[in-house]
């Protein structure tokens, strides 16, 4: 098991969890609300409250949420962002590596790690033998039943079976239940979902008079009715799965209890006597035991004292009146359409701030002079055997240039996101490198106005997408997702230093050829990859690093340290999970010694990545093709 990559995921799906539990919780308390809004009604709407509520745990809302999105997206318009683009220069070197070797000394900060990435293996671990133990619970008592009934032949003919079928017709069951006639001393109650059977007591009924016998009977097939085993299947599971939380068994008790007084009350409106009813039942546990299993729908459930007392209790319920189903019908209808309308609102607004103004000036493939992209052999060559390739991209006004830039360079510069934030880029760019030259319509430049170098850097992403759909047939669309993010903090002020002496400013940086060979200085405010998993920079802002680190972990990282200075960057770690999936050269260069990510960050720098989860935008690419003769 590799406990990083667990680690990860759990940092993602942790936050999930407990938004699912807390809104789950909050649904229990409203549900128990408007019990006592309706003490005095029927049961039955009670019941379904708390069914409501038992459900809730198997449905996250944010389900709801990203069905709202889905309605928005899929009335989307594809529009180009308008934001801010760089100059970028990067140092490519072998980035996909296997997980790296243990570290032979022991730190603080290896222990800190090891042990955070043990807490989601106990936990999952604890989770799963309490799931576990609940499952061979039920399983052992519904084993026990089944075999009690297994070798038992239905009742054809007697005084139980011509009851039963006069009860059945009383109360317009279409299906004939049958009749398992038991020799152990079982209540009467209803075994099954699917097939449900009625299982007798044997000797029980030369304790019952005929009404007392009808009365236990109707009660019997109100079960049935109701698809009360059903509704009690689901709530097991439900308590299988969070078996830890204590009001899912709270509810549990509720259930029984209003499905036990839903029963009485319509066998009450089917004619039955208040009396002969009550005595019935207080015949029935005079003679059996109570039923060990839930989803076996008996007689003798819940409060006996209660239901007694509810029984003989004339005109103590009333029907539901027109304000208090409109009080339900709105409950229900919120609980429903609210996180539908946050997903398609958020959804909505997200797709109108994602539009700018002035992002139709060079947003057609038309408005090109100039559109080549064309495979680089060198450095394609260099790239998977492990040498060193040199990519750098440049803009001036109305013109783009790039050497050596894989699809996610460009991507990343026509969309101004990371790379995690792409989805769907074809396998067979993996490992391909290109040169681009773009250049704008002279007529397109004469029409502008003097732009200003933001406006530079918008045209420059225009002129980079308008090229990827000319040459490489590009169509994409957006979506919103939560995905897991980091906020950089600091962890050590004192192991951060600020930049000393002068750095070569990024334009000074030339073109070397791809191969061994000794690198140039690190440009001012430039992060880059000078070895396997080793990151350097000079005058780098913590907005700077943090974005770098986004595209090494591939999550959001927001910096949160406050620091508004320059430092000088180096950090040395072991490169896990893999940075660029498009290298497939040697992966043979790692340092065994070396740290995990994160753990190095805090070791040597003396700042900490926190785990969050956050919405994030990504673009989906549909349609790609590869480049052709230009």
């Amino acid at each position: 098991m590799n406990l990083n990559h667990l680690s990860d995921d759990w940092s993602t799906v942790a936050p999930a969890i407990g938004n699912h539990l807390w809104q789950s919780t909050l649904f229990v308390a409203a549900a128990g609300l408007l019990t006592l809004f309706l003490h005095k009604n029927h049961a039955q709407a009670r019941y379904w409250l708390w069914l409501a509520a038992s459900v809730k745990f198997l449905i996250p809302f944010s389900l709801l949420v990203s069905a709202g999105q889905h309605l928005a997206w899929s009335h989307r318009a594809t529009g180009t962002n308008g934001e801010i683009y760089f100059s970028l220069e990067r140092l490519s070197q072998p980035f996909s590596q296997p997980p790296a070797a243990a570290s032979s000394t022991s730190t603080p900060a290896m222990f800190l790690s090891n042990l955070n990435h043990l807490t989601p293996v106990l936990i999952v671990a604890v989770w799963f033998c309490g799931f576990a133990a609940v499952l061979f619970t039920w399983a052992t008592r519904w084993r026990r039943i089944s075999d009690s009934i297994r070798q038992v032949a239905p009742l054809e003919k007697g005084r139980e079976i011509e009851s039963l079928r006069q009860v059945e017709r009383a109360a317009g069951v279409r299906r004939q239940i049958p009749l398992l006639v038991s020799d152990n001393s079982l209540e009467p109650g209803i075994f099954g979902i699917a097939r449900p059977v009625l299982v007798w007591p044997r000797g029980i009924s030369d304790r019952l008079e005929d009404a007392h016998l009808k009365s236990i009977l109707a009660h019997e097939l109100c079960h049935v009715r109701r698809r009360d085993n059903l509704a009690a299947a689901i709530h097991m599971a439900v308590e299988a799965i969070f078996w830890f939380h204590p009001l899912v068994w709270w509810v549990g008790h509720r259930l029984v209890e209003e499905r036990e007084l839903a029963c009485d009350e319509a066998v009450l409106e089917m004619g039955s006597a208040r009396q002969v009813y009550a005595e019935s039942i207080l015949k029935i546990c005079e003679f059996c035991v109570a039923s060990p299993l839930n989803c076996v729908s008996g007689v003798t459930g819940a409060d006996l004292k209660k239901r007694i007392a509810h029984i003989m209790t004339e005109d103590l319920v009333h029907k539901l009146n027109f304000r208090k189903k409109l009080l339900l019908g709105a409950a229900g209808l919120a609980a429903v359409a609210a996180p539908l309308a946050f997903g398609l609102l958020n959804t909505t607004q997200t797709l109108a701030q994602s539009k700018s103004p002035s992002s139709s000036s060079l947003a057609t493939a038309s408005t090109l002079d100039t559109a080549s992209i064309t495979l680089n052999k060198e450095g394609t060559e260099a790239l998977t055997t492990g040498g060193v390739v040199q990519q750098l991209m440049t803009s001036k006004p109305g013109e783009f240039i790039a050497k050596n830039a894989s699809l996610r360079d460009l991507l990343r510069v026509a969309f101004r996101v990371a790379d995690y934030q792409f989805s769907g880029i074809p396998k067979e760019f993996d490992g391909q490198l290109y040169d681009v030259v773009a250049s704008a319509n002279k007529s397109v430049l004469d029409g502008a106005q003097e732009p200003d170098n933001a406006h530079l850097e918008l045209l420059s992403r225009q002129m980079v997408e308008a090229l990827l759909e000319k040459k490489l047939h590009l169509r994409f669309h957006r979506e919103t997702k939560e995905m897991p993010a980091y906020f950089l903090v600091v962890a050590e002020r004192r192991k951060l230093h600020k930049t000393q002496g002068d750095c070569p400013a990024a334009s000074s940086v030339g073109f070397p050829k791809p191969g061994p060979g000794t690198l140039p200085p690190a440009p001012c405010g430039i992060m880059r990859l000078s070895a396997v998993g080793q990151l350097e920079g000079r005058k780098v802002t913590m907005s700077g690093l943090a974005a770098y680190l986004a595209n090494i972990t591939s999550r959001a990282v927001t910096d949160k340290t406050n620091l508004t200075g320059e430092y000088d960057i180096t950090l040395k770690w072991a490169p896990n999970p893999p940075l660029y999936p498009e290298y497939t050269g040697p992966r043979d260069k790692l340092d065994p010694k070396a740290l995990p990510l994160l753990a190095a960050l805090q070791e040597q720098v003396g700042l900490k990545l926190e785990p969050q989860t956050a919405p994030v935008e990504i673009v989906v690419i549909d349609h790609i093709e590869m480049p052709s003769g230009n």
